[in-house]
This record gives structure tokens, sequence and C-alpha cells, in this order.
């Protein structure tokens, strides 16, 4: 053996270290560095049917996070039960940052007034990522006879024929929407529910119902043509969805302010890290010109809000909307 190599052996089996120990600390693994997120698609459950105003706004805002983010953004349509099966589903999703849902004025904040069970429960069960936009309400009639040309007209005549005038609700937040006017306002007017928007806008535009209250979506193109009058929004401030319609709020009942809203929300339990920066690329997909448009086009005013303001927003929401609901005896037919 040679003399070197036979001295440091000896000195090695002295100090009680085998040179087999010494080798080994060479060949230690090396740690592996997490992977950045994204690194595989990315699921958004939607719990409305394909083709509805959610699943179109996501796929548009999708479409332009699959691009920012470099990867696919797979869109789950999962309806049933006013939303309540698709968000329930992803409440069981894992929190890994590749789970996300469409949340809405109905699945967090009014669905748990109406239904005996939800299956999930929106106040301990999701993570607030970001608002993307609001779908104000519209207050319109085509009567000619009716002589209204905005809210504070409507009013006084709620108040001067008590019960007679029959206002069209297609939906659940068109009859909380009511519900609110009249409380707000002390106006008597009478609400008839429809089943759809089609349905209720029909039977204004034949003279069957003198009013309506519907999404601008909904109402638009039969205000644009002339055959509906807008007599006012139902969001605090104007929207240019509908140039010179003057809110609700500024016709004689101050604060009014009861819209319709669609959210982001993670599985309760993702990692923070991602919550923001997937609410960060989602402000910058509605800053793009672009993306406000074709929002403006569907109905839906862009608002962003990060994951704080947004948690803070949905805990105001949900118990305006359950007074509401529970004062007014609203229910799900």
């Amino acid at each position: 053996m040679n003399t070197a190599a036979h001295f440091t052996r000896r000195r090695l089996l002295q100090t009680g270290v085998s040179a087999t120990a010494v080798l080994g600390a060479h060949a230690l693994p090396v740690r592996a560095q997490p992977t950045p997120w994204p690194n595989k698609p990315i699921r958004i459950v939607v719990p409305y049917a394909a083709g509805q105003g959610a699943d179109v706004l996501m796929r548009l805002v999708g479409h332009e996070l699959s691009m920012s983010l470099n990867q696919s953004i797979v869109v789950e349509n999962r309806a049933g039960a006013g939303g309540n099966i698709g968000v329930a589903a992803a409440a069981r999703s894992p929190a890994d940052g590749y789970t996300f849902v469409l949340g809405t004025n109905a699945t967090h904040a009014a669905n748990e007034f109406l239904f005996g069970s939800l299956g999930f429960s929106p106040a301990t069960d999701f993570d607030a990522v970001a608002m993307l936009g609001l779908l104000p309400m519209v207050i319109c009639t085509s009567a000619p006879d009716l002589p209204a040309n905005g809210v504070a007209e409507l009013i006084a005549l709620a108040r001067a024929r008590p019960n007679t005038l029959n206002v069209g609700l297609p939906s659940t937040t068109a009859n909380v929407v009511f519900a609110q006017f009249v409380k707000s306002a002390r106006a008597p007017l009478f609400g008839v529910k429809y089943k759809s928007s089609g349905q209720a806008l029909t039977d204004v535009l034949g003279g069957q119902i003198p009013l309506a209250i519907d999404t601008v979506t909904a109402a638009r193109p039969q205000i644009t043509s002339g055959k509906l009058r807008a007599l006012g929004i139902t969001s605090l401030k104007a929207s240019e969805m509908l140039p010179g319609v003057k809110p609700v709020s500024e016709q004689g009942v101050p604060g009014f302010d009861v819209v319709a809203w669609d959210a982001l929300f993670a599985p309760r339990g993702t990692p923070p890290d991602i919550v923001h920066k997937l609410a960060e690329h989602i402000q910058r997909a509605l800053q793009q010109p672009d993306t406000r448009r074709r929002m403006l086009d569907i109905g839906v005013e862009p608002l962003f809000m990060n994951p704080t303001q947004l948690d803070a927003f949905v805990r105001s929401e949900r118990p305006k909307w359950g007074e509401v609901i529970r004062a007014a005896d609203i229910r799900i037919d």
C-alpha cells in the first residue's frame, strides 16, 4: 500500500471516521428545487351551463390568463342547484393551486339563505382570489302610458297606485333587487316571478306587464332599439354599459346598490403566493382594452379586487343578501 494512503486511512480510523463516510459525504443528493407554478394545466370550475354569462366571462378571462401564464386554462362546467353542485365539487378539490372556481353573488352570498344545504361553506371552504366584475340590473318599461321617465316618478306613481304596477322578475337576483327597492324607496310595487328573461321581457314588450327588472345584458338590445325605456340602474354609480341612465341611488334612493358579481375563489389552504400571483395576472387581464370591451359587450363591468379586498367585500355581501331574502321571504321554487 502506498505510504501516504496508509497514513490517511490510519488517521481516519483513529478519529473514528470511516473512509466510506468521508466519500459518502461528497455523494449526498442535492435537494430538488420546487418547480415553478404553474407547470400543468389549471382547472377553473364554472358552476353554470356552457354558454351562460358566467361561462362566457370565464372563458374570455381564461384565454388572457393562459397567454400570460403560458399554461392551459381548462374551464369545467358543473351546473345544477343554483351553482351549488359545481362549487361543492371545487371545495373538495386539492388546494394545490391547480383548481379554482368562479363564484357569484348567488353561490357565495345568497344561496345559503335560499337552500337548506349547500354541500359547502362559502365562509370557510374558500380563499378569495380576485373580483372579475359587476353585473348591474336595470329597471325598465315599455308602457307608453306609464308617465315615468325615471325612478323618482316611478316611486310617486307606485305610492299613488299601491300594488297595481306589476314588475317582471326573471331571477333570484331580480327578486332581491325588487325587494330591496320596494323597502328602501317605500314604493308598493307588485312582483311577478318569471322563469327566464325572455319570458319577462316578452310580456313587458307585449303590454302584459308594465315593468321588469333584469340584467343589462338581457335588456340592453331592447333599450338600444327604443322598445324599452331604462328608468334606473342598480349599481351605486352610472355604468358605461348604459350611457345616460342614472343609478337608482341618484334618483331618490340614496345608497341603493344591489348588483350581481363574478369572482374567482380557491379551495381553502391554497398557497398564498399562488393566490396572489394569479390575482396579479387577473388584474393585468382586466386592464387590457380588448378584454374590457368584450366584457362590457356581454354585460359585465370590469372591476378588480385583490384577495384582501374581495374577502372583505364578500363578508359584507353575505349578510346584506341574507337580510333581504329573509325579510322578503324569497324562496327557490
